[in-house]
């Protein structure tokens, strides 16, 4: 494996860092590494986009700004692009020149030992159905992990895209902690932070990361057949935060089928007892979240 893993890194971009000849150094048991999500094209582009596999690691601000131009933050949400070298790191991973859009590379979870940090990513590719532009694309993604001196690997996964977003939200809340949203997939849990209300492109958002497996299925088994039916539809059951009572966000992405229902935490007369036991749901497991 740790043949595997070095070639990979090699293959990447990367000068690996040498744990010694002894390939079969024990460098201990592996444990689970948060990591923070950082929406880089919001604030920076890249000076010049791979077209093969690459990935960069930045550890200082001199590098930030030899490989990217910084320019007036594009998003809508507030996102801060200062990154504290002192205590972090930026990693990017490139996929390369794809003949269209659709194609998608994620870093997904990340453990470490006393040698080295591992990075799990996956690709994807367009999906049957799903809507796509005849024009080159280069998929990227790019993530802040503590400050090490480790040798980084990476390790290509297979994983399902598919995810749900849950969250809590209150249009007239100034607190910073009014709009709750978590990513549930079968790899691991993201918080969201600094989400604004009421604009739900979780895409341009910084979020936390820690891995968890399995949470996606067992959660989609809570989902009523009423809310799958909708099959890309959005629903809105009340009149969700209509006078600041707040409301309730699910969002089902499966494949290239994206769902959204908002709800009124005000149990209304278009709530079936399902949709209530399933706004309940939520709600425990945003509160088993926080």
């Amino acid at each position: 494996m740790k043949k595997l893993m070095l070639s990979l890194f090699i293959a990447f971009g990367f000068s690996a860092c040498s744990l010694g000849d002894d390939i079969n150094v024990d460098c201990g048991a592996n444990t689970d590494l948060a990591f923070t999500g950082f929406p880089l094209l919001c604030n920076y582009s890249i000076k010049t986009l791979p077209v093969k596999p690459a990935a960069i690691l930045v550890a200082s601000q001199e590098k930030m700004d030899s490989n990217f131009t910084k320019h007036e933050n594009t998003c809508t949400a507030a996102s801060d692009p200062t990154i504290d070298f002192t205590k972090n790191m930026l990693v990017g991973i490139f996929a390369g020149e794809k003949p269209t859009s659709g194609y998608a590379i994620k870093m997904t979870s990340i453990v470490e030992n006393n040698c080295e940090v591992i990075i799990s990513f996956y690709e994807k590719a367009p999906l049957a159905g799903e809507a796509i532009t005849q024009a080159a694309t280069y998929p990227s993604d790019f993530i802040l992990i503590p400050r090490t001196s480790k040798t980084i690997l990476f390790n290509p996964v297979t994983e399902t895209p598919d995810n749900i977003v849950i969250g809590t939200y209150f249009g007239e809340c100034a607190g910073s902690d009014c709009q709750k949203f978590f990513q549930i997939n079968d790899f691991n849990i993201m918080k969201f932070q600094n989400v604004a209300s009421g604009n739900y492109n979780f895409e341009q958002y910084k979020y936390t990361a820690a891995g968890k497996r399995g949470d996606y299925t067992l959660f989609l088994k809570s989902v009523p057949a009423e809310i799958l039916n909708l099959k890309g539809q959005t629903k809105t059951y009340g009149s969700p935060d209509a006078a600041d009572q707040g409301g309730i966000y699910f969002e089902l992405h499966q494949g290239p089928i994206a769902t959204k229902v908002f709800i009124d935490t005000n149990d209304t007369a278009d709530q079936s007892a399902e949709i209530k036991l399933f706004k309940k749901a939520i709600q425990d497991k945003i509160t088993s979240l926080k």
